[in-house]
Protein backbone atom coordinates (compact mmCIF):
# COMPACT_ATOMS: atom_id res chain seq x y z
CA UNK A 1 0.00 0.00 0.00
CA UNK A 2 1.54 3.01 -0.86
CA UNK A 3 1.62 6.15 1.62
CA UNK A 4 -1.09 8.33 -0.45
CA UNK A 5 -3.28 5.11 0.25
CA UNK A 6 -2.37 4.58 3.96
CA UNK A 7 -3.47 8.62 4.39
CA UNK A 8 -6.86 7.52 3.31
CA UNK A 9 -7.58 5.09 5.80
CA UNK A 10 -10.11 4.29 7.62
CA UNK A 11 -12.02 1.83 5.25
CA UNK A 12 -15.86 2.60 5.52
CA UNK A 13 -19.04 0.76 4.31
CA UNK A 14 -22.35 2.43 2.89
CA UNK A 15 -25.31 1.70 0.26
CA UNK A 16 -24.73 2.85 -2.94
CA UNK A 17 -26.54 5.57 -4.30
CA UNK A 18 -27.87 6.43 -7.59
CA UNK A 19 -24.86 8.50 -8.29
CA UNK A 20 -22.45 5.63 -7.88
CA UNK A 21 -23.51 4.04 -10.66
CA UNK A 22 -20.83 4.54 -13.30
CA UNK A 23 -18.05 4.29 -10.30
CA UNK A 24 -19.50 0.94 -9.58
CA UNK A 25 -19.96 -0.52 -13.20
CA UNK A 26 -16.27 0.49 -13.58
CA UNK A 27 -15.01 -1.28 -10.90
CA UNK A 28 -17.00 -4.17 -10.90
CA UNK A 29 -16.08 -4.73 -14.79
CA UNK A 30 -12.38 -3.66 -13.64
CA UNK A 31 -12.41 -6.38 -11.34
CA UNK A 32 -14.04 -9.54 -13.29
CA UNK A 33 -11.83 -8.48 -16.75
CA UNK A 34 -9.10 -10.16 -16.09
CA UNK A 35 -10.69 -13.65 -14.95
CA UNK A 36 -13.87 -13.93 -16.29
CA UNK A 37 -12.49 -13.71 -20.13
CA UNK A 38 -15.23 -16.25 -20.67
CA UNK A 39 -17.95 -13.57 -21.10
CA UNK A 40 -18.61 -11.85 -24.09
CA UNK A 41 -18.25 -8.20 -23.45
CA UNK A 42 -18.49 -6.69 -19.98
CA UNK A 43 -19.70 -8.21 -16.60
CA UNK A 44 -21.92 -5.42 -15.70
CA UNK A 45 -23.33 -2.21 -16.81
CA UNK A 46 -25.38 0.81 -16.20
CA UNK A 47 -28.84 -0.81 -17.06
CA UNK A 48 -28.21 -4.21 -15.06
CA UNK A 49 -26.82 -2.18 -12.39
CA UNK A 50 -29.85 0.46 -11.87
CA UNK A 51 -32.02 -3.33 -12.25
CA UNK A 52 -30.50 -4.68 -9.59
CA UNK A 53 -30.59 -1.40 -7.30
CA UNK A 54 -34.52 -1.50 -7.62
CA UNK A 55 -34.38 -5.27 -6.39
CA UNK A 56 -31.74 -4.84 -3.34
CA UNK A 57 -28.98 -2.76 -2.16
CA UNK A 58 -25.15 -2.36 -3.47
CA UNK A 59 -22.78 -2.06 -0.45
CA UNK A 60 -19.31 -0.17 -1.35
CA UNK A 61 -16.83 0.31 0.43
CA UNK A 62 -14.41 3.68 0.27
CA UNK A 63 -11.38 4.68 1.75
CA UNK A 64 -11.32 8.42 3.80
CA UNK A 65 -10.51 9.66 0.61
CA UNK A 66 -13.81 8.55 -1.30
CA UNK A 67 -11.86 5.94 -3.65
CA UNK A 68 -14.17 3.13 -4.18
CA UNK A 69 -12.54 -0.25 -3.06
CA UNK A 70 -14.49 -2.60 -3.84
CA UNK A 71 -18.94 -3.52 -3.95
CA UNK A 72 -20.88 -6.37 -3.36
CA UNK A 73 -24.42 -6.69 -4.15
CA UNK A 74 -26.99 -7.84 -2.01
CA UNK A 75 -31.08 -8.60 -1.78
CA UNK A 76 -33.40 -10.14 0.41
CA UNK A 77 -35.70 -12.75 -0.46
CA UNK A 78 -37.79 -13.61 2.75
CA UNK A 79 -35.81 -15.26 5.51
CA UNK A 80 -33.12 -15.87 3.18
CA UNK A 81 -30.22 -12.91 2.09
CA UNK A 82 -28.52 -12.93 -1.42
CA UNK A 83 -25.15 -11.74 -2.31
CA UNK A 84 -23.53 -11.43 -5.70
CA UNK A 85 -21.27 -9.51 -7.60
CA UNK A 86 -18.56 -9.13 -4.72
CA UNK A 87 -15.79 -6.88 -6.70
CA UNK A 88 -12.34 -5.13 -5.59
CA UNK A 89 -10.39 -2.91 -7.20
CA UNK A 90 -7.47 -4.94 -8.97
CA UNK A 91 -4.99 -2.31 -7.09
CA UNK A 92 -6.47 -3.31 -3.63
CA UNK A 93 -7.06 -7.27 -4.09
CA UNK A 94 -5.37 -9.58 -1.38
CA UNK A 95 -5.57 -6.77 1.09
CA UNK A 96 -8.53 -8.42 3.37
CA UNK A 97 -11.22 -6.35 1.54
CA UNK A 98 -13.10 -8.84 0.28
CA UNK A 99 -13.87 -10.89 3.03
CA UNK A 100 -14.58 -7.47 5.07
CA UNK A 101 -17.01 -6.47 2.42
CA UNK A 102 -18.83 -9.62 2.74
CA UNK A 103 -19.15 -9.45 6.60
CA UNK A 104 -20.41 -5.67 5.84
CA UNK A 105 -23.31 -7.38 3.69
CA UNK A 106 -23.67 -10.14 5.86
CA UNK A 107 -24.26 -7.81 8.88
CA UNK A 108 -26.76 -5.65 6.63
CA UNK A 109 -29.19 -8.80 5.37
CA UNK A 110 -28.80 -10.17 9.30
CA UNK A 111 -30.43 -6.15 10.35
CA UNK A 112 -33.05 -7.11 7.06
CA UNK A 113 -34.24 -10.42 9.16
CA UNK A 114 -32.05 -12.52 7.26
CA UNK A 115 -31.19 -15.53 9.05
CA UNK A 116 -29.36 -17.25 6.27
CA UNK A 117 -26.78 -15.64 3.05
CA UNK A 118 -26.53 -17.36 0.14
CA UNK A 119 -24.98 -16.66 -3.21
CA UNK A 120 -23.99 -18.70 -6.24
CA UNK A 121 -20.35 -19.29 -7.94
CA UNK A 122 -20.08 -20.32 -11.87
CA UNK A 123 -18.07 -23.85 -12.23
CA UNK A 124 -15.86 -21.81 -14.39
CA UNK A 125 -14.23 -20.54 -11.51
CA UNK A 126 -13.01 -23.25 -9.26
CA UNK A 127 -10.97 -20.83 -6.93
CA UNK A 128 -14.34 -19.46 -5.57
CA UNK A 129 -15.72 -22.06 -3.36
CA UNK A 130 -12.64 -22.92 -1.25
CA UNK A 131 -12.59 -18.75 -1.12
CA UNK A 132 -16.27 -18.82 0.57
CA UNK A 133 -15.84 -21.81 2.62
CA UNK A 134 -12.94 -19.90 4.99
CA UNK A 135 -16.33 -17.14 5.12
CA UNK A 136 -18.48 -20.23 6.13
CA UNK A 137 -20.34 -20.98 3.72
CA UNK A 138 -21.10 -24.64 2.28
CA UNK A 139 -21.95 -25.76 -1.11
CA UNK A 140 -26.31 -26.44 -1.33
CA UNK A 141 -26.16 -27.54 -4.79
CA UNK A 142 -25.99 -27.42 -8.66
CA UNK A 143 -28.26 -24.75 -10.76
CA UNK A 144 -28.02 -25.48 -14.30
CA UNK A 145 -29.10 -22.74 -16.66
CA UNK A 146 -27.96 -20.15 -14.13
CA UNK A 147 -28.34 -16.76 -15.74
CA UNK A 148 -24.83 -14.94 -16.92
CA UNK A 149 -23.67 -12.46 -19.31
CA UNK A 150 -23.20 -14.02 -22.74
CA UNK A 151 -20.72 -16.72 -22.91
CA UNK A 152 -18.10 -17.10 -25.54
CA UNK A 153 -18.81 -19.97 -28.37
CA UNK A 154 -18.33 -23.40 -26.97
CA UNK A 155 -18.58 -22.33 -23.67
CA UNK A 156 -21.34 -23.69 -21.14
CA UNK A 157 -21.22 -23.38 -17.31
CA UNK A 158 -23.68 -23.65 -14.37
CA UNK A 159 -24.18 -22.05 -11.18
CA UNK A 160 -22.76 -23.77 -7.66
CA UNK A 161 -25.01 -22.50 -4.45
CA UNK A 162 -23.73 -22.22 -1.50
CA UNK A 163 -25.25 -21.19 1.78
CA UNK A 164 -24.45 -19.63 5.20
CA UNK A 165 -26.65 -19.57 8.68
CA UNK A 166 -26.44 -15.93 9.81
Amino acid sequence: MTEDAENCLPIHFRLAEVADCARVVALVNSAFSIIETFFVGTRTNDQQLAEDMRKGHVLVAENGCGQLLGSVYAEVRGAAGYLGMLAVDPAHQRAHIGSRIVAAAEEHLRRQGCETAELVVLNLRPELPPIYRKFGYVESGVIENYPTPPLKAGIECHGIGMRKRL
